[in-house]
């Protein structure tokens, strides 16, 4: 398997210059504002039409159902959770597959098993659709500067069409293989460290509170150390402010690290650290916090031992 980064240039629009995004949540909305900014005609679908509406009034266009974003649609980009949610937009009523023109790429970023991943590919592509597997990494800042990662897999003609979409939505894109699956199976390996990174730098600045550190000074010596991680410098200020304000939710990790061990499970290959890892998302989420920022496993952290953090009262 050949693997091609291909790093952004100013997208040009070409014939395909139509686009639904399904899906306008956290990523899903930057997406489809990236896509507009680079000149494509953006027709947005998602179950929450105040988020339909808000894009409606910055200049998109609004659909009803999924069909019907996808009708004129020469790609469509689809920014649900999971595997069950990707189904249903693709094949439940009114979904694409009844709109969606022989031809037209369906470019899927939900996280899932590459199995299912491969499965829904060949059930789209019996009704003549193109299934490009593009799950997205990079977070909403990152999806509304066009500047995420891609990690993708498809055929050529997938590829080729769906190209200058991609680039407007991506800093680098990944060209992992023809086959559907290989960018959802990279994409789990990068939710296996994405995870056990959080719960690591969660553990870490707990037990440096319990030790009565500054834990400001505690970032600077990491984040200059051997220690450091992405994950650390980008989650650990969340909890130096208190602020859990979800840009990426405990469920999601419970989500993402429940299909790893399905993924180990299935080819009897143990992932002891991410079970660990699942095991903390699972009680931070058990404990009320599912939806809040993912670095609440550091407050479960500190309310299990009874450490004080930033915003958090000892109990």
């Amino acid at each position: 398997m050949t693997v091609h980064a291909v790093q952004k240039e100013n997208p040009v629009v070409t014939s395909a210059s139509r686009v639904a995004v399904i899906g306008l949540g956290s990523m899903g909305f930057g997406m489809a504002q990236s896509l507009k900014r680079a000149g494509f005609e953006v027709t947005g679908f998602d179950i929450d039409d105040a988020l339909v509406q808000r894009f409606v009034a910055e200049g998109g266009r609004g659909a009803q159902t999924p069909a019907q974003a996808a009708r004129a649609a020469d790609v469509v980009v689809s920014v649900v959770v999971n595997a069950a949610q990707t189904e249903a937009i693709l094949f439940g009523a009114g979904g694409v597959a009844e709109t969606l023109a022989e031809g037209t790429v369906f470019v899927s970023s939900a996280t899932m098993d590459p199995d299912v991943a491969r499965k829904l590919a060949a059930r789209l592509g019996a009704t003549g659709g193109l299934y490009l597997d593009a799950p997205i990494s990079g977070g909403s800042v990152r999806a509304a500067d066009g500047a995420l990662t891609v990690l993708a897999s498809g055929s050529a003609p997938a590829f080729a069409k769906a190209r200058p979409v991609l680039d407007a939505m991506a800093a680098k894109v990944y060209e992992l293989g023809e086959e559907p699956g290989i960018g959802a199976a990279f994409k789990m390996i990068n939710q296996l460290l994405a995870g056990v990174h959080i719960a690591a730098a969660s553990e870490a600045i707990v037990f440096a509170a319990r030790q009565g550190l500054d834990l400001r000074k505690v970032y600077e010596v990491i984040t200059a150390s051997a220690g450091s991680s992405w994950m650390f410098e980008n989650r650990v200020p969340h909890v130096l402010n208190g602020d859990y304000t979800p840009r990426s939710a405990v469920d999601i990790f419970v989500k993402d690290l429940g299909i790893v061990q399905d993924m180990a499970r299935s080819a009897k290959f143990p992932v002891p650290v991410a079970a660990a890892a699942l095991q903390m998302f699972l009680m931070t989420s058990a404990a009320g916090m599912g939806r809040d920022d993912d670095a609440s496993v550091a407050r479960l952290y500190g309310r299990i031992t009874g450490t004080d953090l930033p915003g958090e009262t000892k109990t």
